[in-house]
């Protein structure tokens, strides 16, 4: 397998980083398994699903952030799930939580979100989990994208859980605004769910216009990586992408 790139500012500002996208079902498995998963992943931004998000909930995201050498950023129960750990790399200007419109009968979503600076460039960045059903899913979709555009800043991320896989209609329109980094740049695998059979890519990572991928998939052979970690951590396998961000000065 091709290398994925190291994490490096180059001398103009422009930033390569590496953003991993992870559904970590409340930390109901190995949190061992999970933590050593991240930290070989090197990643520089950690996109969380399903963060533990009731009783002591603070807590549990501190101590993943400390096992996974991160720092807790934003989101967890204030997003209803979605999540945002990052490097001390990522200057932290601003962060928000976004709790969705809520379908009767159906799980409260959210987004945590956040402007971070890395190198020389200034970052959105999104972490999110659309809904099982159909028509709320797609109201999410169209309300990412138009959070993207509100954060106004030259580059953004979006990473996780869509629930639903590339032909559906949610997935295909992030796609026609954004570039779905595993499409533009395949690397590793494909499939996340389930881990130990995987047979659907429904977690992926997008990205503006103007951002370069390097590659993108799930972190399979990553030098650190167990696939028996892969396993017992969560029941959604990571998805890890290197982009290539412009100096915006």
């Amino acid at each position: 397998m091709i290398p994925l790139p190291d994490s490096r500012t180059e001398p103009d500002g422009t930033a390569v980083i590496r953003v991993l996208s992870y559904n970590i079902r409340s930390m109901r498995d190995d949190r061992t398994a999970l933590a050593r998963v991240i930290r070989a992943c090197a990643p520089d931004l950690v996109l969380i699903q399903e963060a533990p998000r009731f009783f002591r909930w603070r807590k549990a995201a501190e101590k993943l952030a400390r096992a996974a050498g991160l720092v807790y950023v934003t989101g967890g129960g204030t997003a209803a799930g979605p999540m945002i750990l990052s490097t001390l790399r990522a200057h932290v200007e601003h962060t928000e939580d976004v709790l969705l419109p809520r379908t009767p009968g159906l799980h409260q979503r959210g987004f945590a979100t956040a402007v971070v600076r890395i190198g020389g460039v200034r970052l959105g960045v999104l972490s999110c989990h659309l809904s099982l059903a159909a028509r709320e899913r797609d109201e999410q979709a169209g309300l990412l994208l138009e959070r993207l555009a509100a954060m106004d800043v030259p580059h953004a991320v979006a990473g996780g859980d869509l629930n639903e896989q590339p032909q559906g209609s949610s997935f295909r329109r992030l796609a026609a605004s954004l570039t779905d980094a595993w499409a533009a740049e395949p690397w590793g695998g494909e499939l996340t769910s389930t881990p130990r059979d995987p047979q659907q890519r429904i977690d992926a990572i997008f990205a503006t216009k103007g951002v370069e991928v390097l590659g993108c998939g799930v972190p399979h052979g990553l030098r650190g990586v167990r696939e028996s970690d892969l396993t017992a951590a969560t029941d959604h396998l990571p998805v890890l992408a290197a982009l290539r961000l412009p100096a915006t000065g």
